[in-house]
């Protein structure tokens, strides 16, 4: 076996789209990501991504944006809004585990700040059980305490949620309910497509928790991040300042700037099934552990110009460049959730009440339209438990005028 760095733009690209690289970033923390969609492959995969691909539409995106984020935006932001600051690393996954909470199928059913601080205690524990391989702790210790999460959370979540799905299904088999009265979130999808895919009780939980964690620690991310970055760029480009709150494509494209520097992963991994030869001559033997370097693939100066390495809403693109770069991936494992997150590219033909901007934009706008700004008297810091470059805190302040 041979560890097989790729840096380069094209190599990096070529080797998402090959069927004969599969998922290994993940192989340390099987515990809650053992045989979820993101480390399945083949036929397996492909089964599951089409079945889940039904509630990943365009249609339901909107819905999301425009009916249901709006008001879960507002409730997360309030209180930190009339106590003046906030922290944004928790507050950041706050929001976005709320947000998450709705596509994955978290039911809510007391709606108590408690349950929330549950949930999110939850949360976290899922995380670091996702990025055990950068784990600075005792890993076995940590897996322990994520598979024990893993089942209080089944008991106190998801087991309820299971239950009135399934009876919501049964009055809609049974012409009681209509299309429109079932929840669109992944949980529903799933129980009512059991016969199409092998997923036992624990292969459920993790796949719940992993759309709980993957939306609310990715958004989240990118959320502090392209915050900490349009700070930076209004203290470069004070002018700017209106753009932030009347500009929504502006924002979204600052959103993709970072996505594109500062993905949720530095690097991908795979594992090579086959023998391979990239179009660069680059070969890959089988059994070969293949390390896609996205901070350099990203930064590429044939690809994003010759300031690739600098923050840049304003940037420029060839025709079929994506401007987040490879940080959602490509080809099978492509993000499903990308335009969720980050919206889709701004047609000019189109107006701003057709477009899907994104819940990450839609987030960092509302920060600014209520006044947010760094707090001048605490600084972030960075989190020394992991060895990826994560905020550990970003304290914030809102103006009061």
């Amino acid at each position: 076996m041979a560890e097989i760095l790729i840096t380069e733009f094209d190599d990096a690209r070529e080797c998402y789209r090959s069927k004969q690289l599969r998922q290994a970033l993940y192989d340390a923390g099987e515990v809650i990501m053992g045989d979820v969609l993101v480390n399945l492959h083949g036929d397996e995969h492909r089964a599951r991504r089409r079945l889940e691909n039904r509630l990943f539409r365009r249609d339901t995106f909107l819905h999301y944006e425009r009916d249901l984020f709006p008001v879960i935006i507002e409730e997360t932001v309030s209180p930190y809004v009339v106590k003046g600051r906030a922290e944004l690393v928790d507050f950041g996954h706050q929001l976005m585990m709320n947000l998450a909470a709705l596509t994955a199928g978290v039911d809510r059913p007391l709606g108590t700040p408690e349950e929330t601080f549950r949930l999110y205690d939850y949360l976290g524990t899922f995380i670091e059980g996702a990025t055990l391989g950068h784990y600075t702790g005792d890993r076995q210790a940590k897996a322990d305490e994520v598979q024990a999460k893993l089942e209080a959370f089944d008991a106190e979540f998801l087991d309820q949620g299971i239950v009135r799905r399934q009876e919501l299904l049964k009055r809609f088999e049974t012409d009681q309910l209509n299309e429109d009265d079932l929840p669109r979130d992944v949980l529903t999808v799933l129980l009512r497509n059991q016969d199409k895919v092998d997923l036992d009780r624990e292969s459920l939980r993790r796949e719940i928790a992993f759309y709980l964690l993957a939306g609310a620690h990715t958004s989240a991310t990118a959320f502090t991040r392209c915050m900490h970055n349009v700070f930076k760029w209004l203290e470069a480009h004070p002018e700017d300042a209106d753009r932030v709150r009347n500009d929504k494509a502006f924002v979204q494209r600052a959103t993709h700037e970072t996505i594109r520097l500062q993905g949720s992963s530095p690097t991908s991994q795979r594992w090579a099934l086959a023998d391979i030869e990239l179009s660069s001559g680059t070969k890959i033997a089988e059994g070969d552990r293949v390390t896609i370097d996205l901070n350099a693939a990203n930064r590429s100066t044939e690809i994003y110009g010759a300031d690739a390495e600098e923050f840049n809403p304003d940037r420029s693109f060839g025709d079929g460049v994506a401007p987040w770069g490879l940080s959602f991936g490509q080809g099978m494992h492509a993000c499903i959730g990308q335009d969720l997150a980050a919206g889709l590219l701004f047609d000019a033909d189109k107006t701003s009440e057709e477009h899907l901007f994104g819940l990450v934009p839609v987030a960092v706008k509302t920060m600014f339209d209520n006044g947010c700004r760094p707090d001048p008297d605490e600084r972030p810091e960075m989190d020394d438990s992991t060895t990826r470059p994560y905020f550990g805190r970003y304290p914030v302040v809102f103006a009061t005028s």
